[in-house]
């Protein structure tokens, strides 16, 4: 990747590149979390397709973390667990949790049919926080370019393999940009709203557009 556009896609999409757009956005997602779960500081978070980097540079750090997802972490704070498994077929000795916390995470699971295992997973616990790109955004959120959720399949694979921008800007070969494209469903307010019926649906802006979801229950 050219200095360029590294410099650009780190600003942009750096998730854990202080003062990057992303990252600021975190940290605003974190304020709403903490006003919304004030006594997490008690509770056993399931975080399914948790990061751990992500919780190290948290302001919040509940009781108890269950880190839930399909590759293995090295852990080693004393009040994180990390669990190798698939939130849409979850291990049967998964412990107990007092909510579940998911980020940018049902939208890839595949499908409508792992969609809904992926939500029963989430409801067996009665309070969650469960967030995802809106499908309506004007930017594709993963591949940074504007509009592309909306563009036919061949367009799409054009433009990942010229773009140069974004987390799969050194993707050039048009096979492994399709494997990326269909990794990703996003999602509107009606889908989150069928996955998640017993939630309040609060939306995160961006220069007053919704940028994405999250499915509450308190």
């Amino acid at each position: 990747m050219p200095p360029l556009s590294e410099k650009l896609t780190k600003r942009i999409v750096g998730d854990f590149e202080a003062g990057s757009v992303s990252a600021r956005a975190r940290d605003r997602r974190w304020k709403v979390f903490t006003d919304t779960f004030p006594d997490v500081g008690e509770m056993t978070v399931l975080d399914i397709g948790g990061d751990v980097r992500a919780w190290r540079l948290a302001p919040v750090r509940p009781k108890k973390l269950i880190l839930l997802n399909i590759f293995e972490q090295e852990v080693e704070e004393d009040w994180i667990t990390a669990l190798v498994g698939d939130a849409c077929e979850p291990p049967a000795d998964l412990p107990a949790a007092d909510m579940v916390y998911s980020n940018s995470v049902i939208e890839h699971v595949g499908g409508h049919f792992r969609r809904v295992q992926f939500a029963e997973t989430v409801h067996r616990c009665e309070r969650y926080w469960v967030q995802t790109p809106s499908r309506n955004f004007p930017i594709e959120p993963h591949f940074m370019f504007p509009g592309l959720q909306h563009l036919p399949r061949r367009a799409q694979m054009a433009a990942v393999t010229h773009w140069p921008v974004g987390n799969y800007a050194e993707v050039k070969d048009k096979s492994e940009a399709l494997s990326y494209l269909l990794d990703i469903e996003l999602l509107t307010a009606d889908e989150m709203r069928f996955y998640f019926p017993d939630s309040e649906l609060y939306r995160e802006r961006f220069a007053g557009l919704t940028k994405s979801f999250v499915a509450i229950k308190r």
